[in-house]
């Protein structure tokens, strides 16, 4: 079943990163097979000046952490509260966090003002550990980069 909009807005208010590192802006899909978030890298960002003078691109690094963010994160935390049966905004206890990134890769870049599409299909949510098979595209659906993440719930 799908989350409805307010659901989405709970587990978005959950995500513990805030800016200037938080890069997710809005959960459009989420369900207990898959989520699907975006980002709009904004012109200002921090480490653009610096990556690359001139040239600014966003590092892979920050790519990849947007896509932990919407895949792992936010996933993590409305599949730890569907476990327990209550709504993330009641939720106590274990915070999700990334842990694993594997066969990562890059098929291009993203500059300034894109917005990208992350969408995330579950691989496996058990014992508190949730491993992802995530893509990041652009709007128009080209890839940019790929790869499976995981994460684990912990007690904060």
């Amino acid at each position: 079943m799908e989350a409805d909009d307010t659901l989405k807005q709970e587990v978005l208010a959950l995500v513990p990163q805030q800016k200037p590192f938080r890069f997710i802006d809005e959960i459009i899909r989420l369900n207990e097979e898959e989520i699907v978030g975006a980002y709009r890298f904004r012109e200002d960002e921090f480490f653009y000046p610096g990556h690359f003078p001139g040239r600014p691109i966003t590092p892979g690094v920050i790519l990849v952490e947007s896509m932990a963010q919407i895949g792992v994160v936010a996933y993590g935390m409305y599949l730890l509260s569907r476990q327990r049966s209550v709504r993330p905004g009641e939720m106590k206890g274990p915070l999700s966090l990334f842990s694993l990134a594997e066969d990562i890769e890059f098929k291009g870049i993203v500059r300034p003002g894109e917005r990208v599409i992350v969408r995330g299909k579950k691989i496996y949510m058990r014992k508190g550990t949730l491993k992802v098979d995530v893509r990041m595209e652009r709007e128009n659906g080209e890839v940019v980069c790929s790869g499976k993440l995981a994460g684990m719930g912990v007690e904060t």
